[in-house]
């Protein structure tokens, strides 16, 4: 009989044959980040174009003026900060009858999901961000374009079902993708992406991030797009006695940015106490804001522009002073009252004012040494930037790749690792986990720990689990369970419910009666597990208790399983290796 070779089957169908390619090729999955990367830069570049061009439009500014930079604003156009108010608040009540649970940002989505997000609750966040900064709020723009590109990519790589590191790498890529871009700025981008967004680097990674924000950056340029650029001249770089300075300036951009999230979560508690319906609280924000902006058009937007003016006209410090408690109160008044944005642009900028008000300070004091206000206004740019999104390295190489100078990227450096340490000791929050915190999240940073989640004791237990009746004789016990045959046996009471784990061996002692009660010999009565339980907790409830063996008993007290501490110890152990070998890309 002659036989018929069997040939490969190849799929007919692009998708289907594209997913293989990604799965199984490094190089084309940096080809797939490369165009992540290019729509994100491209999405970063048309939101910033609408933003901009609403502002423009509603408070009658020149195209090449700013709104933060604008030198005065009429107080009739302040009343669209209550109008966008108003509209953020009819939109966030009208969406609220359809959607039930909270839009996943791209922390969370890489931390808990394994970058798993909704495209449409993207979109969602770009619009109301859109909104909330187009009218002038004070927020920023950097969480439309992560969650644009972030969401972009998660669709994508959704569609194609990539693994779950490199759907984690993709989201990275586009979310720091879009944050180049808004910099013009890819090694920024590249590591907000590490730090921020994935929580760790992994050779895997270095190459389809590094690429997707190159292509972001020049897909940004090739628009004519300019980038959120900080144009600050270095006239001396710093010596390394002004290393000590600026690390007391990193301290105190630590403390001040501790209390600014703290005021946050404060403002919304106190918003929320308000005796005024949930839709009109923003409204009632933007009337705050718009009082505050008339004292001061720099507090209105994410402060960009004023960020250059105050640099470039050498303000006073009395002035410097007052511009920094109104811009805090503006982020706080923004946030708290439900304006959607970030506080990473508006870090910048109060940072630059921390660091002109520190360095005129110094020179009030009886030192040898003088700060330029131009180089302590970069570093507490980073320095406070870093203690309030993360990421030392992201901060530190935007000011490098913005200045050219690494003496001041240095400096900046120092400062953001001692705000960093200062913030993480104190604190342990970054502006992004801490809004998480507030909602009941345990994350302290974008970390892949939602694996942990997924194994519960309700997936882990075995089921074939001998019971006997707790009023049971010890005579039956031996009869139904000689030796060799279980290790445990789980009791029951008279209402099946779960009265104590016996040791089999326990119960061939000598000196026992055969008619005495086997529950006697029970352990463990009064600890259990759920099935809801993650390996995390379980393995820190055998720790506590120091035994074995568990039984696993739901809400009424009825035995599902039991589960072994041997066993669980050996699952954390394969899937943690199984993580390692995603990050270092050994699939």
């Amino acid at each position: 009989m002659t036989s018929v070779p069997i040939r490969p089957r190849f799929s007919t169908r692009p998708v289907a044959w594209l997913r293989g390619r990604f799965r199984s090729s490094e190089a084309w999955f940096i080809a797939l980040a490369i165009g992540v990367g290019t729509v994100a830069g491209l999405l970063a570049v048309a939101q910033s174009t609408l933003a901009h061009g609403l502002q423009v439009m509603l408070f009658g500014l020149n195209v090449d003026v700013r709104l933060s930079a604008a030198d005065t604003i009429s107080p009739w156009r302040l009343a669209w900060l209550p109008v966008g108010g108003l509209l953020l608040g009819g939109l966030g009540k009208l969406l609220g009858r359809f959607r039930s649970h909270p839009v996943v940002d791209v922390v969370e989505a890489n931390a808990l999901h394994g970058g798993r997000m909704s495209l449409r609750g993207s979109l969602l966040i770009c619009v109301q961000t859109l909104i909330s900064n187009g009218f002038g709020a004070s927020v920023g723009l950097e969480a439309a374009y992560a969650q644009a590109g972030g969401g972009f990519a998660s669709a994508l790589g959704s569609r194609l079902r990539l693994r779950r590191n490199d759907l984690r790498t993709l989201v990275g890529a586009g979310a720091g993708a879009a944050i180049g871009a808004a910099f013009g700025a890819p090694l920024t981008g590249a590591f907000y992406a590490f730090e921020v967004v994935i929580g760790s680097y992994a050779p895997s990674m270095i190459a389809p991030v590094a690429a997707a924000t190159l292509a972001a950056v020049l897909a940004a340029q090739g628009l004519g797009s300019a980038p959120y650029s900080i144009n600050v001249a270095v006239f001396h770089s710093p010596d390394a006695v002004d290393f000590i300075l600026y690390a007391g300036l990193g301290g105190l951009c630590a403390a001040l940015s501790i209390a600014l999230m703290q005021a946050v979560a404060g403002g919304e508690r106190l918003v929320h106490r308000l005796p005024i319906p949930a839709s009109l609280r923003t409204a009632v924000g933007g009337g705050v804001l718009a009082l505050l902006a008339f004292l001061s058009p720099q507090t209105l937007s994410s402060g960009h522009g004023a960020l250059h003016a105050d640099l470039a006209s050498g303000v006073t410090l009395k002035l410097l002073l007052f511009v920094l408690a109104l811009k805090a109160a503006a982020s706080i008044v923004s946030l708290a009252s439900g304006f959607r944005g970030g506080l990473f642009f508006a870090s910048l900028f109060l940072g630059s004012l921390v660091g002109q008000i520190y360095a005129r300070l110094a020179t009030l004091v009886a030192i040898p040494i003088v700060l330029q206000p131009e180089n302590a206004a970069l570093v507490g740019m980073g320095a406070f930037a870093t203690a309030v999104v993360g990421g030392p390295l992201t901060m530190s190489f935007l000011v490098l790749e913005t200045t050219r100078d690494f003496g001041v990227a240095a400096a900046t450096l120092a400062a953001s690792l001692v705000a960093s340490s200062i913030v993480r000791e104190r604190f342990g929050y970054s502006f992004s986990t801490w809004r998480l915190h507030l909602r009941g999240e345990a994350i302290r940073s974008a970390r892949d720990v939602g694996w942990v989640r997924t194994l519960t004791a309700g997936r882990m237990m075995r089921t074939d689990v001998p019971t006997l009746s707790a009023t049971a004789t010890l005579a039956e016990f031996r009869r139904r369970f000689p030796l060799g045959s279980a290790t445990r046996v789980i009791l029951l009471d008279d209402a099946q419910r779960y009265a104590g784990i016996v040791v089999t061996a326990s119960a061939y002692a000598d000196g026992l009666e055969e008619d005495h009660s086997v529950g006697a010999l029970a352990v463990n009565q009064d600890v259990t597990l759920t099935p809801d339980m993650n390996i995390a907790q379980v393995m820190q409830i055998f720790e506590t208790t120091e035994t074995e063996d568990l039984p696993v008993v739901g809400e009424q007290g009825q035995v599902l399983g039991l589960l072994a501490e041997v066993y669980v110890v050996r699952r954390y152990a394969k899937e943690l290796e199984t993580v390692q070998q995603g990050l270092f890309g050994e699939h």
